[in-house]
């Protein structure tokens, strides 16, 4: 039986949405992007991988930070 993990489907339909052309889009379209980023956002916060990736972005904010200084 084949199992689709419901995050990297959406992850996928979000990168094959970006890669269009920008004048092709319509402010719908824009704003169904917008949803469905947030959505795989949601569906990564709680597991590992979403963890890893707020302590990566912590850690890139931190050093954006202290190179301002």
């Amino acid at each position: 039986m084949l199992t689709i993990n419901v995050a990297v489907l959406l992850a996928v339909i979000v990168v094959l949405r970006l890669r269009r052309r920008a004048e092709a889009r319509s402010r719908f379209d824009e704003k169904l992007t917008v949803v469905l980023v947030l959505e795989l956002g949601v569906l990564l916060a709680p597991t590992p991988a979403g963890a890893g990736i707020a302590d990566f972005l912590g850690q890139l904010a931190g050093g954006v930070t202290q190179a301002g200084r």
